[in-house]
C-alpha cells in the first residue's frame, strides 16, 4: 500500500488535511490511514505526519458514528473574577467611594482617584490572616477596566492663565 503513493500524492493529502479543522480533519485523516495505512494510526503518523491520537478518534468516530466534541471553550485561562466572584463586590467597596462619573456624561465609564496599587494594596491589608485570593497588580488594573473604571486624574477645571505675568511685547519703532 505505500508502494503505490509518490511524493506529489503525499504532499497533496497533507496539504488537504491541513485545510481542514476539527472533526472533518480526524475523519480525512481516519479515511487515509484506512485507505493507505492499513488503519494503522502509528503508521499514518510515520507516513503523514499527522497526530496518532487525532487519527485514533477520527477511526473511532468513523467506526461509532458518534462524532466526538471538541471542548475550545473549556481551554485557556478564566477570567480571575470568574474563578473568584467575591472579588468583584470587594473591588466596587473600595473604589466606588473615590469614583465619579464622566464629567460630560458621554460615555458610561466611572473616572477614580484611586491607582490599581492602591486598590491591590487594600484588597491585600483586607485579605491579610484569611485564605482569600488577591490578584496581582496587573490583574486588578484590569480588572478595573473591565469593570468601567478608568484610572486617571479628574481635572474638574483647568486653571484660567494670569495675563498680568505675561512679558507684553512693545511694536518696533520705524527709526530703531
Amino acid at each position: 500500500m505505500l508502494a503505490e503513493l509518490s511524493e506529489s500524492v503525499m504532499d497533496t493529502i497533507k496539504l488537504a488535511a491541513c485545510k481542514l479543522t476539527g472533526f472533518r480533519r480526524r475523519q480525512f485523516q481516519a479515511e487515509m490511514a484506512l485507505k493507505y495505512c492499513a488503519g494503522s494510526p502509528r503508521r499514518a503518523e510515520v507516513l503523514f505526519g499527522w497526530g496518532r491520537d487525532a487519527v485514533r478518534t477520527g477511526l473511532n468516530e468513523l467506526r461509532t458514528g458518534i462524532r466526538c466534541v471538541d471542548g475550545f471553550s473549556a481551554r485557556g485561562r478564566h477570567k480571575t473574577e470568574e474563578e473568584h466572584p467575591e472579588l468583584i463586590d470587594a473591588i466596587h467597596a473600595l473604589v466606588e467611594p473615590a469614583s465619579q462619573a464622566d464629567p460630560k456624561f458621554q460615555t458610561p465609564l466611572a473616572y477614580t482617584r484611586m491607582t490599581a496599587r492602591a486598590v491591590h494594596r487594600q484588597l491585600a491589608a483586607n485579605a491579610q490572616g484569611t485564605d482569600r485570593h488577591v490578584p496581582a497588580e496587573r490583574t486588578v488594573h484590569t480588572i478595573l477596566n473591565r469593570l468601567g473604571y478608568r484610572l486617571r486624574r479628574v481635572c474638574k477645571t483647568k486653571p484660567q492663565k494670569n495675563p498680568r505675568n505675561r512679558r507684553h511685547l512693545r511694536p518696533l519703532e520705524a527709526g530703531a
